[in-house]
C-alpha cells in the first residue's frame, strides 16, 4: 500500500535533508533548460533552485514505500 502523505505546499519541509533533495532535483532541471519561477540576475541554478524550495515554488510529494514482510 503506496499512499502519499505530503503534496506540493502543504506545509513546511520537514528536514534539510529534504530540502536539499529537492533543490538538488530542481537544479538539474533548471540546468537542462527549465524558466526560473523566481528573477535572480547573475546566479547560478543551484542558488535559484534553493530560494524556489524556499519560497514554496516547487511542488514536492513524499511517498511511503510500503514494507515488505
Amino acid at each position: 500500500m503506496t499512499e502519499p502523505i505530503q503534496r506540493g505546499n502543504a506545509g513546511p519541509i520537514d528536514s534539510k535533508y529534504r530540502k536539499i533533495l529537492i533543490a538538488a532535483k530542481r537544479s538539474k532541471q533548471l540546468q537542462k533548460g527549465a524558466r526560473a519561477r523566481v528573477h535572480m540576475p547573475n546566479s547560478k541554478p543551484t542558488r535559484v533552485a534553493l530560494e524556489e524550495v524556499a519560497r514554496g515554488l516547487v511542488q514536492f510529494e513524499i511517498i511511503i514505500k510500503p514494507v515488505e514482510e
